[in-house]
């Protein structure tokens, strides 16, 4: 994988590219908390407050009491039983893992999960199965040829392009037994009436599964965080590696992650801004040669199928001063494709912009 090109992102909208100021459709930024203005002030205020770094792990001396107020906050926002926060969003699905070693005699999991969800499976210690993307009736089939525990493994909205896992349909079929590990690092904050993700968009309850979320992407900041019951919040504090040998996220961010999920309780119309951007270019798009996922999802994205396609639509993106935001991820397309993440803070222009260029390539 070549490395890209270094960005600057200006003005919470745009890049600069090769001197150019661009419309920017990418990242997971997904309300532009990154640069709002009280998230930047806080991360100030806390670094005053605070300093930057415990410098140590939370079971020794670094337990600052700022985690435990962004506990309460991710308990509060997502109406979860219990919240654990750790160093980073990658990290969750690990430190769940490590916890949960050897109390089940099986894995089944998605066949296009993150690449954090493929790490964390092999430390529980027992057969890893994949089962077809988002298909139900190949998870009956996996689970039908196996007796014992099984734990699932899925993302809840696929970063890919914005396929949301069929949850109510997972939950019937894993036997009550069973837990599912939710990787909802794109859906929460995003998805569902009040942002708790893709189990709240689903309409489906916490029994029987653990959400875990990052901190970038709906919120802007950095960190990760497990939503589970109290019982395995203590014992990933007791049993863990990871999070025992760890330092915990700067207390900065701490601090300004909490402003954040604060600011986007409070003002419901910033999800309400983006699914009117969302539903604005899949509206347009629709019955094109794009094959858009059905879902309040903020990805559009196109899998070109020759180099000629991929300078070609380069060209009407450049045109109408819109990034060409072509990437190459692991679990995505082979030679690479077109990923567009729309935010609440696009303006139409924007908007109409990306869309002219989709349209017209």
């Amino acid at each position: 994988m070549i490395e890209p090109k270094p960005l600057q992102q200006v003005d919470r909208t745009y890049v600069r590219y090769q001197g150019r100021k661009f419309s920017y459709f990418a990242g997971c930024d997904y309300f532009r908390m990154a640069s709002h203005p009280q998230v930047l002030a806080a991360v100030g205020e806390g670094l005053k407050k605070f300093g930057l770094n415990v410098a140590a792990s939370r079971l020794t001396t670094g337990n600052h009491a700022i985690y435990a107020e962004l506990e309460a906050t991710l308990k509060k926002f997502f109406a979860a039983p219990a919240a654990l926060v750790v160093s980073n969003g990658y990290a969750t699905n690990l430190v769940v893992a490590q916890a949960l070693k050897g109390e089940f005699s099986q894995v089944a999991i998605d066949e296009r999960a993150h690449v954090s969800l493929k790490d964390a499976s092999g430390y529980f210690d027992c057969p890893v199965i994949p089962f077809k993307h988002r298909d139900p009736k190949d998870l009956a089939r996996v689970l039908a040829k196996k007796r014992g525990k099984t734990i699932l493994l899925t993302d809840g909205m696929l970063s890919h392009n914005g396929e949301i896992a069929p949850l109510p349909d997972y939950l019937k079929i894993l036997p009550a037994n069973g837990l599912m590990l939710l990787d909802d690092a794109h859906g929460a904050g995003v998805l569902g009436k009040t942002g708790k993700g893709t189990l709240e968009n689903a309409g489906v309850s916490r029994q029987r599964l653990v959400q875990t979320v990052t901190l970038s992407k709906a919120f802007g900041v950095y960190g990760g965080a497990i939503l589970c019951s109290p019982a395995l919040r203590e014992k990933i504090i007791q049993v863990s590696g990871m999070f025992a040998g760890s330092t915990p996220l700067p207390l900065p961010l701490a601090y300004a992650a909490k402003k954040s999920i604060g600011i986007v309780q409070a003002h419901p119309e910033i999800r309400r801004r983006l699914n009117r951007n969302v539903e604005r270019v899949k509206t347009a798009l629709s019955g094109g040669r794009f094959s858009i996922p059905a879902t309040p999802a903020p990805i559009i994205a196109y899998t070109p199928t020759n180099g000629q396609e991929v300078e070609s639509l380069k060209k009407e993106l450049i045109k109408r001063s819109v990034f060409p935001s072509f990437i190459r991820y692991p679990g995505g397309p082979k030679n690479g494709y077109f990923r567009f993440v729309l935010s609440s803070e696009h303006s139409e222009k924007q908007l109409d912009a990306l869309i002219e260029a989709l349209q017209s390539f």
